[in-house]
């Protein structure tokens, strides 16, 4: 994308329409759907009557905001760019509609996934995620040479394909392990009276998780769509910059930190529903210091290396090398929130096993008014860059109140001052390697 469209008014208007899918996309796939839905699945008495009941609500509920985008998709074109002109709105406001069709597809896909988690199957889901970009890459590779305008619908109608065939990749698993028995069941049974008593309970109880859990973990999505509507209002090219080096940003906190939460929720859970909170620590302490080493490695080369990364994977075609400093600018303030991020996502999960989601939604209130208020004054000073450093003080908060809601104790326990000396000696020879790395690499690239 980089090479054919560069970080231009056409990546622009991509981004945006692709903007509000993609932060669904990244509520629903980082687990705020997982983490309502999962501790009510587990305590339901009637699990495919349950499950049933919750797709059926959600899928109506999303057809009905997808229509309304696809007859208004100027509107909310709008409410993303309030600063852009008539012209931009319009070109953008046909791939608004597209776009959003997408997360009709993700939500089917994550309620998949979830059914999956119960049965501790994640490498679908952890798979499955490369059939989007597969899908854009193929269109680009299509249609590189045409029009930019024509690139940009490309695009778009590939989002479509991809999400189509994750959906396909999930159902072959669902089938694998049998799992279309219980949504079967569901359906089959779903209007007994003998099990509507105890399913307005169990929805009920899923409502009051849901909704605090959506906004508890959407803090850092919401903060960047916020970043995106604010960079709409300094220079062309800047909402690319931030997308691009998000993008890198986002590499090892989803293969790092995201996946260790993914993967440790339902085992806390179980341990947590069976008032065994020794074992959760345990989990959580078998994970802290590889998370810690990895996150703070990942950091490391994200700051040192961030020019010759960005010029790695983007400096070419239609990306220039001043396109590349800028990227690198706001890749490098972007960096320095990995760690505070990584371990928040970490933490978090013992507020959500245990059912305290208003809690968590609180704490991301306050870290999203605070990271909100420090974007207004960092733009006006560093630009984008000003923008990618808000939102790693806002991760920096996070991680205080959430550490702050869990228990600072949870924490204290499971530091090992040997263990620490470790971890520092080996990221202090790292950083030193990486900094005699990163001036060969850009004597090299000059």
């Amino acid at each position: 994308m980089a090479s054919a469209l560069g970080a231009s008014i056409w990546t622009d208007i991509f981004f945006v329409a692709f903007k509000l899918p993609n932060l669904f996309r990244r509520i629903f796939a980082e687990g705020a759907f997982t983490q309502a839905f999962m501790p009510s699945f587990i305590a339901s008495k009637q699990k495919g009557v349950f499950a049933t009941a919750i797709f059926l609500r959600f899928m109506l509920i999303l057809i009905g905001f997808s229509l309304l985008v696809t007859l208004f998709p100027e509107v909310l074109t709008k409410i993303i760019t309030p600063d852009w002109s008539a012209e931009q709105i319009a070109q953008t406001a046909p791939l608004t509609a597209i776009n959003f069709w997408y997360l009709d597809l993700v939500f089917i896909v994550t309620f998949l996934a979830t059914l999956l988690q119960y049965k501790e199957h994640f490498a679908t889901s952890a798979m499955s995620t490369a059939l989007l970009n597969i899908s854009m890459i193929a269109a680009l590779l299509f249609y590189m040479k045409e029009e930019p305008e024509t690139i940009i619908f490309a695009l778009s109608f590939a989002v479509l394909i991809g999400g189509t065939l994750q959906v396909i990749a999930h159902l072959i698993a669902i089938k694998q392990f049998n799992l279309q028995r219980i949504l079967i069941g569901g359906w089959k049974y779903r209007n007994k009276e003998s099990k509507q008593k105890d399913l307005k309970k169990e929805k009920k109880d899923f409502n009051n998780l849901f909704f605090p859990s959506v906004w508890g973990n959407s803090m850092p999505q919401i903060s960047s769509f916020i970043d995106t509507i604010l960079a709409s209002f300094l220079i062309s090219g800047s909402i690319s910059y931030l997308f691009y080096a998000n993008r890198i940003f986002q590499l090892p906190l989803a293969i790092i930190a995201i996946a260790a939460s993914i993967a440790l929720f339902p085992a806390i859970s179980k341990a947590i529903k069976h008032d065994n909170e020794a074992l959760a620590h345990q989990h959580l302490n078998r994970v802290f210091w590889i998370l810690l080493s990895l996150l703070g490695l990942a950091t490391l080369m994200g700051i040192i290396l961030a020019e010759p990364i960005v010029w790695l994977l983007f400096e070419r075609g239609a990306y220039t090398a001043q396109m590349t400093a800028d990227t690198a600018a706001v890749l490098t303030m972007y960096m320095l929130g990995l760690i505070p991020y990584g371990l928040a996502k970490l933490f978090s999960l013992f507020l959500y096993a245990k059912k305290e989601h208003r809690k968590a939604a609180k704490i991301a209130t306050i870290t999203l008014l605070i990271n909100v208020t420090v974007s207004f004054t960092l733009m006006k000073l560093m630009g984008a860059p000003g923008l990618a450093l808000a939102g790693s003080i806002g991760g920096l908060v996070f991680f205080i109140l959430t550490l702050r809601g869990v228990g600072f104790h949870v924490l204290t326990d499971i530091l090992n001052m040997k263990k620490l000396i470790y971890v520092f000696i080996g990221l202090s020879v790292s950083a030193v390697v990486l900094v005699f790395l990163n001036g060969l690499i850009i004597e090299w690239i000059r």
